[in-house]
């Protein structure tokens, strides 16, 4: 693919250092709706060039998660370290036409430099202590052995760019560092290697954090350096905590990984992470990947940074566990209940829709188990005496007010449904008092102060199991 086609490609490029931050997860997102929408293609590219940060496994934990996203790309994955002659044979053009040099400064001597321009408030840069070393002493000093790195030779004046969201920037060449591009282990840094990948990549189109807008400088030097078409260029703000500090495991989780496991679902985790920093323009909040392809504008993505809000993402993940369906639900929920004592399909049929109601993200299901607050599905429920009487009612007022339920469900002849149930037993409630009536009722099949409505807990029983279980409580 060439860099000179019309066709738009954009690209992800991320560090195999571990997880997949859910800040890398927006900007795969947003490379993928922009190519998605323009007939384009996303490509991925593995930035691995930085050997000391490698994470064992990182890779394929990183395509797997993308996968499990939905998110995309063409191809195969572009790993650099595999590309270390091509990026060699560039730089040392670079070295060649003037516009890198080689540079032999120790670590003690940098850190020297910097600590005087520190103490005279002066920039921090490298201070081009081998700039005019002469071709025959860089010659007889690589000769002998001697670690160098190769850096970039910035020009003076200043670099002016068009980012779409943010417009046009300029950045005074003086504030810019001789950047290290080839380093002495043998691998280019990120810049170098970046640039000759997006153009032998034929990236159109360059959507990545705004912590990058201070290197484009280096970038678009390097392009004209080489004589390549530069990419538009797009820089989308951080993804903040709500107290606008920049997003850190300190403060929560940070990988989609953890959310996953935490049992929020793909589709509310892409709705949200889209919405962070971008506004859709009209009321609706909730959307499928399939709309954000129609509807997603990176126009409307805003300048400053968007918050992480949690409330926000459960209040979605609700909606989305809602919109699956009855399968989809019961598939999810099956794991975290199939160890559950007397275990019926038929029952945990009925129980899905009941714990829907109760539930922001699938983890909740152990969380309810944990804490016992739904055992009463599984097993005779224990009773609190106290509980099983409403308020100031007298212990022999809910005795004959469940006792006469009782005999109301035993003669009982019809369907055994919620609404027949209903019918059956809210003339007396409203006679007697609904809360004197149902409360009892109610506390008899759950043994818990919060549980479903009564009539959906005779359904979910079935007329023996409903009838033992209030058999029990009077027993009380």
């Amino acid at each position: 693919m060439s860099s000179s086609s019309n066709k738009v490609v954009t690209r992800f490029a991320p560090s195999p250092t571990g997880f997949l931050h859910v800040g890398g997860l927006r900007t795969a997102l947003y490379n993928y709706l922009f190519a998605k929408q323009n007939d384009g293609e996303m490509l991925l590219r593995i930035e691995d060039t930085d050997r000391e940060r490698l994470v064992p496994g990182a890779i394929e934990k990183l395509i797997s998660t993308l996968e499990t996203m939905g998110i995309t790309y063409s191809g195969n994955p572009v790993i650099q370290s595999e590309r270390r002659e091509i990026y060699h044979e560039h730089v040392l053009k670079l070295v060649e036409n003037g516009d890198a040099y080689y540079c032999f400064c120790t670590k003690e001597r940098l850190e020297k430099a910097r600590s005087e321009q520190e103490a005279k408030k002066e920039p921090t840069k490298y201070d081009r202590c081998c700039r005019n070393l002469t071709s025959d002493e860089v010659t007889r000093r690589l000769a002998g052995g001697e670690p160098a790195v190769i850096r970039i030779l910035i020009p003076d004046g200043e670099t002016t760019f068009i980012d779409i969201i943010r417009g046009e920037i300029t950045i005074p060449n003086s504030e810019v560092d001789d950047q290290v591009l080839w380093k002495t282990d043998g691998y280019p840094t990120y810049h170098l290697a970046n640039v000759i990948d997006d153009h032998i990549m034929g990236v159109t189109h360059v959507i990545r954090g705004e912590e990058w807008i201070s290197s484009v400088p280096k970038h678009i030097i390097l392009y004209k350096a080489f004589g390549w078409n530069i990419p538009k260029m797009t820089h989308v703000p951080l993804i903040l905590n709500p107290d606008r500090t920049k997003l850190s495991k300190r403060q929560g989780d940070v990988a989609v990984e953890d959310y996953l496991e935490k049992g929020y679902t793909v589709e509310a985790l892409i709705n949200f992470i889209a919405m962070i920093g971008w506004n859709p323009g009209t009321e609706q909040e909730v959307f499928s990947m399939d709309d954000l392809i129609k509807v997603f504008d990176i126009n409307r993505v805003h300048k400053a940074g968007g918050i992480f809000n949690v409330e926000k993402l459960d209040w979605l993940n609700r909606e989305w566990i809602k919109k699956y369906s009855y399968d989809q639900q019961a598939d999810a929920m099956r794991p975290f209940l199939k160890d559950t004592n007397n275990f019926d399909e038929a029952r945990f049929q009925k129980l899905v829709p009941l714990l829907i109601e109760r539930i922001t993200t699938w983890e909740d299901i152990a969380k309810l188990r944990a804490d016992g607050e739904i055992d009463y599905f599984f097993s005779d429920p224990v009773y609190d005496l106290s509980l099983l009487m409403w308020k100031t009612q007298t212990r022999d007022y809910a005795n004959a007010n469940l006792r006469h339920v009782y005999e109301l469900l035993q003669t009982y002849i019809g369907d055994w449904t919620n609404k027949n149930l209903h019918s059956l037993i809210w003339p007396y409630a409203e006679e007697k008092g609904r809360g004197d009536v149902l409360w009892p009722l109610r506390v008899s099949l759950s043994g818990k102060e919060k549980s479903p409505d009564p009539f959906t807990l005779l359904d979910f029983f079935g007329k023996d199991e409903s009838l033992r279980r209030i058999a029990l409580a009077l027993e009380k």
